[in-house]
């Protein structure tokens, strides 16, 4: 496994330096001057919450450097339109979760740079829990360059993934849909998974659909097994005799309709992935130009035959004046 690669302030205090070092090297990037290079002087910092988000900027640009705004997306505008009145360009930002993509959006589209910054990469100063220190927190590390930029998709790509996460979770609802049909009929005695591979193929699904139907005889049950299921139609109507009470029946029914639901849901998905997928660049790979003779690549060596050791027996042309020929496997054939 690859190892995680670490932001500038992560080396910064890990390496080589023990608790004490590296506590002391938070502490002055806390105090006003650090001593370091200045790489953004332009940022600001983003504490990213549910209900709302605290931002701060240098203390020259606004009487009230860090403020805080509200989730709706006329405060995400707002925001934007004061770190803009701000000068700031650039601004970092944890990762969390979803909450940070709508803001991401809107300030990229006001031209801003988004920084996303994993969580484990902004480690605190001992004692750091507000969010308004956290932002200013955030500001810090990134006026001295000191974060490091996590990966982004492009917006098609983005598109793409979504859809494809989608999908996978109607996968995984389908799987639960199966186990709960077959919980449903276990519960009734019906133990038709013992003599059917799969309750979800052609046979399991034709004989489900009759018994949601009313159809209660084993022996017309098993007659709609197909003629690959090698059970005998006799061990396909033993396993079809059991209880056949209203609420497991019930509980089959939404069970069969969950599943054929989540497939549909895949089946959408997968038009939807191909238009994605359809409106992507296609990339032409051209073929390599051809070599000429004088830079051509030289022939592989033929590999040497090895001498025969002592006393081994050595392939002739002729055997012992016996008008044979050995061949080189031992072999001898009349000439």
């Amino acid at each position: 496994m690859a190892k995680r690669k670490k932001s500038t302030f992560e080396r910064l205090s890990s390496g080589g330096m023990n608790r004490k070092q590296r506590r002391d090297l938070a502490r002055r990037l806390a105090g006003q001057d650090p001593g370091l290079t200045i790489i953004h002087s332009n940022a600001g910092g983003i504490d990213v919450g549910n209900e709302s988000h605290f931002v701060a900027v240098p203390p020259d640009r606004d009487a009230n450097s860090v403020q805080e705004f509200g989730c709706w997306t006329a405060d995400l505008k707002r925001m934007a339109a004061w770190l803009k009145a701000c000068r700031i360009d650039t601004v970092a930002m944890q990762a969390t979760g979803v909450y940070s993509i709508p803001l991401y959006d809107i300030l990229t589209g006001y031209g801003i740079q988004v920084v996303l910054v994993n969580a484990q990469h902004t480690k605190n100063v001992p004692g750091r829990k507000s969010d308004v220190q956290e932002c200013q927190w955030l500001m810090k590390l990134h006026t001295y360059g000191l974060l490091r930029d996590s990966f982004r998709l492009e917006d098609r790509m983005e598109s793409v993934r979504t859809i494809w996460r989608l999908r996978d979770r109607h996968v995984k609802d389908a799987s639960r849909a199966v186990q709960h049909m077959q919980k449903a009929l276990t519960k009734m005695n019906i133990q038709l998974a013992n003599v059917i591979t799969d309750i979800t193929g052609v046979s399991g699904q034709a004989i489900i659909t009759a018994i949601l139907k009313g159809e209660r005889d084993p022996w017309k049950l098993a007659d709609l097994k197909h003629e690959m299921v090698k059970a005998s139609r006799e061990e396909v109507a033993r396993s079809l005799e059991g209880n056949w009470r209203d609420d497991l029946l019930f509980e089959l029914r939404q069970a069969v309709e969950s599943y054929h639901f989540a497939h549909l849901q895949m089946r959408e998905c997968d038009r939807q992935l191909e238009r994605f997928l359809a409106s992507l660049p296609t990339r032409i790979l051209e073929r390599p130009p051809q070599l000429s003779d004088a830079t051509a690549a030289p022939a592989p060596q033929t590999k040497k035959t090895r001498k025969p050791k002592k006393n081994q027996a050595q392939p002739t042309d002729r055997g012992p004046g016996d008008g044979t020929k050995t061949d080189l496997w031992g072999g001898s054939h009349l000439d």
